[in-house]
């Protein structure tokens, strides 16, 4: 009987993880400026990194001393999303990097 149920609890639990997609999940996008704003007020982040990416967007990093971060993407329209938030963001010193071996 507990094989039964515990066979039960995974199959449900596989079933009602298979119907959750990224799709369902909902973008946050508004103008970069009150991104930084609401960013740097509420959460003390500022911007550590950016990059460009191949479609012309600027990928953006921003951290706090806490160590929450929040990566948000640019559009070349000017409009900004946030990708990923999160916790316990660690700066790697320079001098721990390794570049490519010669």
């Amino acid at each position: 009987m507990l094989r039964i149920m515990a066979m039960a609890i995974a199959l449900t639990i596989g079933v009602a993880t298979t119907f959750v997609t990224p799709a369902s999940a909902k973008e946050v996008c508004t103008e970069r400026n009150r991104f930084l704003e609401q960013l740097a007020g509420s959460y003390a982040e500022n911007t550590v990194g950016l990059g460009l990416a191949n479609n012309g967007s600027v990928l953006e990093i921003l951290t706090s001393k806490k160590g929450s971060w929040t990566i948000l993407v640019t559009n070349p329209d000017g409009m900004s999303c946030v990708v990923a938030t999160g916790n316990s963001w660690e700066q790697v010193p320079r001098s721990l990097i390794k570049g490519p071996s010669a």
